[in-house]
């Protein structure tokens, strides 16, 4: 079975194809890519759902290695509406 693994990183990514057996594992395809000792990975996910190490892959699937939040989204948003100007009430 084919599958696609992905890591990013701000403004860069890294993509490798795979062909597995199938059954296999993330934890397998990770093996496989050379990516199990990556230090910035807290967590994975096919198709942008969390899965486990011992989650079985099907065929076309794609495996995204997630990295640590930089900042809280709510906070982010926070900044983001403190840094807009406000508008002016419509005139009546």
């Amino acid at each position: 079975m084919k599958v696609e693994l992905v890591r990013a990183w701000p403004r860069r990514h890294e993509a490798v194809a795979l062909e597995l057996a199938e059954g296999a594992t993330v934890a397998a395809a990770l093996a496989a890519a050379g990516w199990q000792d990556d230090p910035e990975t807290v967590a994975y996910a096919v198709f942008g759902v969390r899965a486990m190490a011992d989650t079985a892959l099907r065929d076309g699937d794609r495996v995204e290695l997630l990295r640590p939040l930089q900042l809280d989204p709510k906070e982010a948003r926070r900044r983001r509406a403190a840094d807009r100007p406000l508008k002016p009430p419509p005139k009546q």
